[in-house]
């Protein structure tokens, strides 16, 4: 990012209308070679550089809560913008950085925070004359590789998920992407703005893929689908409230989601007037990330210059954030049962006791045992989880292998 601001001076100049100084790299350890960047600009005390009176805007690349939590209150506090792509600290403090943005009277921009060079952060905000109704998407690339691996090549997770750190796309200890706290963080700015009502990470259900088998791959594939780990934020029917949730589900192939392959992004926005956006690119990465911290840069430069800033929080609706037994939706469920005349009777009279409507059934046997693959019509999570601990009691369930929830239809 520092290499791209120094290549492209002059036509940053340009968009700004202003020369834009890189007054200092806050660094972990000195001493290593950072190609393109003075040695003299470099330094590990990261709290002087932003107390420094002559800086107008501080980027945050960072991440985490602390110390970056308090370097940006430090920023504010001396008068100077922040352009952070810091996902966790926003989705668990926004409010209060946006307050204490306010109240200093400079800017808070976050575009790189959401899936890196997609634009996913000012769409819903320049839709503030429409009414959004739902956000769904793939935001983490290093899931959908996976999954997309496991589709195609009939890889179980763990040889997925070591293809994707041999290639650089899992970190070394891959549990924001793989559990869903990535996608969750990302759900929650998303839900925020969205629907202008305060939504941080601990109101987002989340699920990861660690779950997810060989076998749920190939049970998505009999039916015309394939597993996605989506991120999905609605506003319930009569429009006062909303619900945010992380988790893998099956999408029909007839679904645009369903062709995002490898490490790359998708986002539907669904709204009134405009009916369905669709936002795609590469979620991750060094060069993506630069891309959109450097486009909220000369955003931000620019009302600098103009003595004004940007939009700040809209939080305004106020509307009630639903825990996940009021969502709605289908679901996939896979049984292991015995291979006995009644037992199918059994399980479809418990789903029917829970309200829990079946629409279609599979069945395999094998020397005893049987594969008892139900999907259901649409039900809450909360009545689909009574139904599963019912079927957990009958004495001809073996086990429930997989529950999976079924999107996009």
């Amino acid at each position: 990012m520092a290499r791209i601001m120094t290549t492209q001076a002059a036509d940053l100049e340009a968009r700004i209308g202003a020369r834009l100084e890189l007054a200092g790299v806050a660094v972990r350890r000195a001493g290593r070679a950072r190609p393109g960047i003075p040695d003299h600009l470099l330094t590990t005390d990261a709290t002087a550089l932003v107390k420094r009176d002559d800086i107008d805007v501080v980027i945050e690349v960072i991440g985490g809560i602390e110390p970056a939590r308090g370097l940006i209150l430090g920023a504010f506090d001396n008068g100077a913008s922040v352009v952070t792509a810091n996902k966790a600290l926003l989705a668990a403090d926004g409010a209060a950085l946006h307050a204490a943005a306010s109240r200093a009277g400079v800017d808070l921009y976050y575009e790189a925070a959401v899936a890196a060079a997609i634009p996913l952060v000012r769409p819903p905000r320049a839709l503030a004359g429409d009414k959004v109704n739902r956000v769904l998407g793939i935001v983490n690339g290093t899931t959908n590789f996976i999954l997309d691996k496991m589709d195609s090549t009939g890889a179980g997770y763990s040889e997925a998920l070591e293809e994707a750190t041999a290639l650089g796309y899992a970190e070394a200890d891959p549990t924001a992407d793989v559990e869903g706290f990535d996608a969750a963080a990302k759900a929650a700015i998303l839900a925020g703005i969205a629907f202008h009502t305060r939504v941080t990470a601990a109101d987002v259900f989340r699920e990861g893929i660690t779950e997810v088998t060989a076998a749920d791959i190939a049970s998505a594939k009999a039916m015309g689908c394939v597993v996605k780990l989506l991120a999905i934020c609605e506003r319930s029917a009569d429009g006062v409230s909303v619900t945010a949730r992380v988790h893998p589900a099956m999408i029909p192939l007839s679904h645009p989601l369903a062709s995002v392959r490898g490490a790359y992004n998708a986002v539907f926005v669904e709204a009134d007037a405009a009916g369905q956006l669709m936002f795609y690119g590469p979620g991750a990465g060094g060069a993506p990330t630069a891309s959109a911290v450097l486009g909220d840069l000369v955003a931000v430069c620019r009302n600098k210059l103009a003595g004004s800033t940007g939009p700040g929080e809209s939080a305004y609706a106020q509307l009630t954030v639903n825990p996940m037994d009021a969502v709605v939706t289908r679901y996939h469920v896979s049984l292991d049962v015995a291979d006995k005349a009644g037992v199918l009777a059994q399980v479809a009279t418990v789903f029917a006791e829970h309200g829990v409507s079946i629409d279609t059934v599979r069945q395999t046997g094998r020397e005893g045992d049987a594969s008892l693959v139900v999907v259901t019509h649409r039900a809450t999570d909360a009545a689909l989880s009574a139904t599963v601990a019912a079927l957990r009691s009958l004495d001809h369930v073996r086990g429930v292998a997989s529950i999976m929830r079924v999107e996009g239809e």
